[in-house]
């Protein structure tokens, strides 16, 4: 059976022109899955992984149903957890929506309030936001919420992770109450159903893992390394590769391994919360283009990389969950490329490291460090963490999930 195309799932010509013209000519699964029944107005709960094509899968359907906004008064929202990712999505969105003489707009906090109010004074039609911002500008009464006929809350497990979601809900609450609302997460646990159960009517659900083209095999690696081994370690491990994201857990901690880093000739930058947003795009775009080879993270930003060469993830402090391992290490093995990924490990997190092996299903054991073993040895582990299975949907349109031997 031969794949559709965006033209097959009804998108109108204009809009398969520019996305042809910008390189996307075939629809990724969670795209060819969602995208009819999102632009027929339905509401959409997708589990899709970051690096999916859910921008695209929710950005089209928007585009293609969106209104004309007066000022103060936008008509489509996108909600997300991070700058990176607010700027991201309204950059893959500026082409299509512009065929549409539609505005976008980004709120986020980290920059001024000025050109932000006067951006929404001036009319905006697609609005994407970090919750923060927006309810400050809410408070203050620079916009209004009560045109939002189509929403989008993209990644809420991560704006779970990260506290946002008393604020999510409150900011739906002043929508449209007829809205249409699209959600998107990798998971779909407690928390994240609850807005599926308030805020969603029927929702059409689809299970989506990247295409298979797109995953290189990756190989999981666990290390002894007391906090005294680790910045020696590091400065060996990386030598190795063409590039490395490293996470701590602090933003105090990345700053100062950053440091410890360029101290030892390695080129490095630090991006957290702290930081401003012009100093966190010069960090991503240092590091993007290879003037900085390793980038130093906090668990805040993980989700607003998005970098395919990535070579090696290295956790420089164990995650707290399985999740953060998840989503830290989903940064490398991406557009077809081969990854490592390393977490070094001291005595203090050795049964904490356990249970975390167990949950994402990987072999329960700490190695000594072996660089030149890590670096030439491509060796994918039994269960690929955490990832689903391509996308489905039971005849009454409720997805499933196929499971291989990964995390239940």
């Amino acid at each position: 059976m031969s794949h559709p195309t965006f033209g097959d799932l009804g998108v109108p010509a204009d809009l398969v022109e520019i996305l042809d013209r910008n390189g996307i000519k075939k629809p990724f699964p969670i795209q060819a899955a969602s995208i009819p029944d999102a632009a027929a107005g339905h509401d959409i709960c997708g589990r899709a992984p970051t690096g999916s094509g859910k921008t695209i899968a929710f950005g089209l359907p928007l585009v293609m149903r969106a209104r004309r906004a007066k000022p103060n008064r936008p008509t489509a929202l996108v909600l997300v957890p991070t700058r990176e990712l607010a700027a991201q999505v309204a950059r893959d969105l500026h082409a299509v929506a512009a065929a549409r003489s539609l505005r976008i707009a980004t709120i986020y906090g980290g920059v001024g309030y000025d050109r932000q109010r006067q951006a929404l004074r001036h009319g905006v039609e697609v609005l994407v936001a970090c919750p923060g911002r927006l309810e400050d500008l809410l408070e203050q009464r620079d916009l209004r919420l009560d045109d939002a006929q189509i929403v989008v809350v993209d990644e809420a497990d991560r704006m779970s992770d990260m506290g946002f979601l008393p604020a999510v809900k409150r900011i739906l609450d002043k929508t449209h109450r007829n809205r249409q609302t699209l959600l998107y997460s990798a998971t779909l646990d407690d928390d994240v159903n609850i807005l599926v159960h308030r805020y969603q009517k029927r929702p059409k659900r689809f299970d989506a893992a990247p295409r298979e083209d797109t995953n290189g095999d990756v190989q999981h690696h666990f290390w002894h390394a007391t906090r005294e081994e680790r910045v020696g370690l590091l400065v060996e491990l990386v030598a190795q590769y063409e590039s490395a994201l490293v996470f701590c857990r602090t933003r105090h901690g990345a700053e100062r391994l950053a440091r410890q880093l360029s101290r030892a000739g390695v080129m490095a930058a630090a991006i957290h919360g702290s930081r401003t947003q012009p100093q966190r795009e010069k960090a991503l775009a240092s590091f993007a283009s290879g003037h900085v080879k390793v980038l130093v993270a906090t668990d805040v930003a993980a989700r607003g990389i998005h970098v395919d060469d990535v070579s090696c993830v290295v956790h420089f402090d164990p995650p707290a969950t399985d999740k953060d391992y998840v989503h830290r290490s989903g940064r490398t093995g991406r557009a077809g490329s081969d990854g490592t990924v390393i977490t070094l490990v001291g005595r203090e997190h050795h049964a904490d490291v356990r249970l975390l092996q167990e949950a994402l299903r990987l072999p329960q054991r700490l190695d000594e460090p072996k660089i030149a073993e890590a670096a030439s040895v491509r060796q994918r582990p039994a269960s690929p963490i955490g990832e689903p299975g391509p996308v489905q949907r039971s005849p009454g349109g409720r997805a499933r999930r196929r499971h291989g031997r990964g995390r239940r």
